[in-house]
């Protein structure tokens, strides 16, 4: 994963290098995430931190708020799952607002027992803008390999929902730059043209995932594995994953009418100190 990634087509190193610029890194609300995010991560990387249903939408909001006063460009996940009721929604609204967040990331989240009046992200959405919110950025979930409990087209027609609600996708970790193309031309040939930004795990070994688990709460924890049954044996391969595969596949087609794939989106899993080693050293054998 240490390895920077390096291209000699011309059209597609310039793709990579403003796609590698513009890199943002997903964290999880943990308590020694702020301070892992001030150690090794510069301020002009873009940070979103995830709303995990063991610890509650307002602990990701504590987050975001922290590291926007340090001086970084921070979107917190919204969960539609987590946020009760549109009063709870117009507080996380005031609280981004006062801070100065200017971007979300609005998840629909795994059920939890909060009770809540909204189902899905598009029901978040549909709230958000009834209210003066003041977000100039606002991203929503694509699921390049599906869901498992929704069909291609019932995806297809909920991006489609959401999508003028938005000004981006971003979409889960994806494996195959194949499938991922073949979903962002789909998306493009549906009238979906939202700006996409591609999930690819960081540097993650199976240890860290397991230790990412265990801070998450029993019945949390299982989800998580049990969810990330796919990612696990990947991650199982000697020295872990390496992105490089995806990430060169989708160089040669960025920027092509037939898709609107603009970047790629980090899943850190916390582990900043080489996924940042590994940016620097891709940008620096890109220019």
């Amino acid at each position: 994963m240490n390895r920077a990634i390096t291209v000699r087509e011309p059209a597609a190193r310039a793709s990579l290098k403003k796609a590698f610029e513009t890199l943002g890194y997903e964290v999880i609300p943990f308590k020694k995430t702020e301070q892992a995010v001030l150690q090794h991560v510069p301020k002009d990387v873009r940070l979103t931190v995830t709303a995990s249903a063991a610890k509650g939408q307002d602990v990701t909001i504590d987050l975001t708020v922290a590291l926007v006063g340090h001086g970084y460009t921070v979107a917190p996940h919204l969960s539609a799952q987590q946020i009760r009721d549109r009063a709870h929604l117009a507080e996380i609204v005031a609280r981004c607002r006062e801070a100065g967040v200017t971007e979300v990331f609005v998840v629909g989240g795994d059920p939890t027992d909060i009770p809540t009046e909204f189902r899905h992200a598009h029901d978040v959405l549909v709230a958000l803008h009834e209210m003066d919110h003041g977000f100039t950025d606002i991203g929503i979930a694509g699921h390049p390999e599906g869901h498992p409990s929704a069909s291609e087209d019932v995806l297809f027609q909920a991006l489609k929902d959401k999508a003028p609600l938005a000004t981006h996708i971003k979409t889960q970790m994806v494996f195959d730059p194949k499938v991922i193309l073949d979903w962002a031309r789909e998306l493009h040939r549906r009238g979906i043209d939202l700006p996409v930004h591609i999930g690819v795990p960081g540097a993650v070994h199976r240890q860290k995932l397991l230790r990412v688990s265990s801070g998450l709460g029993i019945g949390e924890s299982a989800k998580f594995l049990k969810k990330q049954q796919t990612l696990l044996w990947r991650f199982f391969l000697p020295g872990g994953y390496n992105p490089a595969k995806i990430i060169k596949g989708l160089a040669p087609h960025m920027g092509q009418p037939d898709n609107t794939i603009a970047g790629f989106h980090v899943f850190t899993f916390n582990d900043l100190e080489p996924t940042e080693e590994w940016r620097k050293k891709t940008l620096q054998s890109l220019s």
